[in-house]
């Protein structure tokens, strides 16, 4: 028999053994009679904090989503430029991604691809990153141009991170951070505001507008022979 909890206690412990059972098993692969008995506790008490399989996991993901997003916040919010702010992003996320890989999975993993609710929620997940990201690149450019650099760097991490997980290694959180935020440091550095008709105005490029098509080649006229005389 489980110990008595109270409720927010309880529905913490579910997440957590939630977490776990999903990360390895998949959704679809998972039932809440799995999740009970992982957790210790009757079906009819998993319940009465979670209406369904679906409402669970969809829990799950806005759990594990807060989570990064919160540490990545609480990490920029002291750092004193944009080099150390690129940093201190980075560290965070990929310290998350080594303390719970099991969060990772759920977030990211093809199973919540699927479905297009799952879907939904790793997306606003996603949006929430860019936007917190996206003040931080202090660069003179449109809010367009930032917030999709903002996206890139979100998935530059993500993409890293599912690279590292999928290997099943150990892997040095503080290294890759350094190996990442410097590849993007050197393309944030880079970064300038482009005209879209910056090909039509800059003097040393040539445009579609610029270019006269050469004339085609004519071979030279072929000398008619001069007629023979008779006899």
């Amino acid at each position: 028999m489980s110990t008595r909890l109270p409720a927010p206690a309880r529905r913490e412990q579910l997440l957590a053994v939630g977490l776990e059972v999903f990360a390895r098993q998949g959704f679809h692969g998972t039932s809440m009679n799995d999740v009970a008995d992982a957790a210790g506790v009757t079906k009819p008490v998993l319940y009465q904090h979670f209406a369904s399989k679906r409402e669970l996991y969809l829990a799950l993901l806005d759990e594990v989503g807060r989570e990064l997003l919160e540490a990545i916040a609480k990490a920029t919010a002291g750092a004193v430029d944009g080099r150390a702010q690129t940093e201190a992003g980075f560290g965070a996320y990929f310290r998350w991604v080594d303390d719970d890989r099991d969060a990772f999975l759920l977030l990211f993993g093809s199973g919540a691809r699927r479905d297009e609710e799952f879907a939904e929620a790793v997306r606003k997940v996603e949006e929430a990153i860019a936007e917190a990201i996206e003040p931080l690149i202090a660069a003179d450019i449109d809010a367009s141009h930032r917030r999709t650099l903002a996206h890139a760097l979100v998935g530059l991490a993500e993409g890293a991170s599912r690279q590292l997980v999928a290997s099943g290694l150990a892997f040095d959180p503080e290294l890759i951070s350094r190996q990442v935020a410097d590849l993007a440091w050197a393309g944030l550095r880079g970064v300038r505001r482009v005209s879209p008709f910056a090909d039509l105005i800059h003097p040393d490029r040539r445009t579609h507008r610029d270019v006269t098509p050469a004339e085609p080649s004519r071979p030279p006229p072929r000398r008619r022979a001069a007629p023979t005389s008779p006899g």
